[in-house]
C-alpha cells in the first residue's frame, strides 16, 4: 500500500458526443467546464460541480490514443446499454432535483426511492450512462450496512 496518494482528481466518463455531454452535464445538472483543450490526438474536456471543483469528470470519447477502433466500437455499444458505470451525485433536495432533471427530458430509470442511506432516484444521461442522485440521511456508514444486512436476512 502506498501512503503517497492525496486525492481522486479525475474520473473518466465515456460519452458519444462531447458537445452533447456538455449540454447535459452543464446545462441540465449544473456542472461547469474546467478544461477544454484540443490536444490534437484528442479533446481533453473536463467538467466539475461548482461545489466540488477539485474532482473533474473527463468526458471522453472512446478511441485513440487509448482504444483501437474495435475496442472503441465495443465501448460505444456498452455505453448505450448503461454497462460502464456512471456517476453517483448527492443533492440537498432530491424532489427538486428529480423535478428539474425530469423536466429537462432526462430518462428516469428509477423513481425516488427510500434507501438506508437516504432517498435517491436513477436516470440516464443522453448516451445511456447511469446517473444516480441521492439526498443522504444522517445515517452512518455502519448504520447503512446494518440496514442492508438486516434486509437480506
Amino acid at each position: 500500500m502506498t501512503a503517497h496518494l492525496n486525492t481522486l482528481q479525475t474520473t473518466t466518463l465515456h460519452v458519444l458526443d462531447q458537445d452533447e455531454a456538455v449540454d447535459f452535464y452543464c446545462g441540465v445538472l449544473g456542472f461547469e467546464v474546467t478544461n477544454d483543450v484540443d490536444l490534437g490526438f484528442m479533446r481533453w474536456l473536463t467538467v466539475a460541480l461548482p461545489s466540488d471543483p477539485g474532482h473533474d469528470v473527463l468526458l471522453s470519447i472512446p478511441g485513440p490514443p487509448v482504444h483501437d477502433e474495435a475496442t472503441a466500437a465495443q465501448l460505444r455499444d456498452l455505453i448505450t446499454k448503461g454497462a460502464l458505470g456512471g456517476l453517483f451525485l448527492t443533492c440537498d433536495d432530491v424532489e427538486a432535483t428529480y423535478e428539474a432533471v425530469k423536466a429537462a427530458g432526462t430518462e428516469i430509470v428509477q423513481e425516488i426511492t427510500e434507501q438506508p442511506y437516504g432517498r435517491d432516484f436513477g436516470a440516464r444521461d443522453p448516451f445511456g450512462n447511469s446517473v444516480r442522485f441521492a439526498q443522504r440521511s444522517a445515517a452512518s456508514n455502519e448504520e447503512v450496512k446494518r440496514a442492508y444486512e438486516s434486509a437480506g436476512s
